[in-house]
This record gives structure tokens, C-alpha cells and sequence, in this order.
């Protein structure tokens, strides 16, 4: 990956190890500062999203993990498994419909 967006949590010295270390741009995406209740940020929504998915696997809803390298390994087992159950499914995502109570006649 040559670009990645964080949450305004990431910002700081990552930033500069990210562009270093990983010759990866880290772009952080922060709420405007004018902002009043709940607005769409552009691509925050993508983070957000990314971050759903991986707590959806039990094992990173909490930080079980002691060491950086095993949490990394279980990050990367959600993702592989999130992709590969995509693929397998062989048919774009549909929504669930909604459920309403039947009517009573």
C-alpha cells in the first residue's frame, strides 16, 4: 500500500515513520473544525468502515494481544478471511431487507 488514510488518533510522529519506514503516505482524515452534529467527511467513511469490519472477528474487539506482531497477525487474518468469504460469495452484497411485523387480519 502506498496510501492510507487514519483517524485524527494516528496523527504525530506515525505520520513521519509511515513516509520513513514504510515509504507510505498517511494521509489523516480530521472533522472540520466548524462542524456542527453529524456530517459526512469525505474518505473518513472509509476508515470507519474498515475499522467495522475488522472488530465484527471477536478475537480484535478487544486487545487480547501482548505482542505487536500477533495483533498484527490476527489484523491480517480478519482481512484475508473478510476478502476471501467476499470472493467465495461470487455475487455482489445485497442488503437485508427490513423486517416488519405481519399484518394482523
Amino acid at each position: 500500500m502506498r496510501f492510507v488514510f487514519a483517524d485524527g488518533g494516528f496523527a504525530g510522529k506515525l505520520v513521519d515513520w509511515a513516509t520513513a519506514i514504510l515509504c507510505t503516505t498517511l494521509h489523516i482524515v480530521r472533522k472540520p473544525t466548524d462542524q456542527q452534529g453529524f456530517a459526512v467527511i469525505p474518505r473518513r467513511w472509509c476508515v470507519e468502515r474498515t475499522l467495522a469490519w475488522l472488530t465484527a472477528h471477536r478475537r480484535l474487539a478487544r486487545d487480547y494481544e501482548r505482542r505487536p506482531a500477533t495483533s498484527e497477525a490476527m489484523i491480517r487474518w480478519a482481512a484475508i478471511n473478510t476478502m476471501t468469504s467476499r470472493i467465495a460469495r461470487g455475487e455482489p452484497a445485497t442488503r437485508q431487507q427490513r423486517w416488519h411485523w405481519p399484518d394482523e387480519s
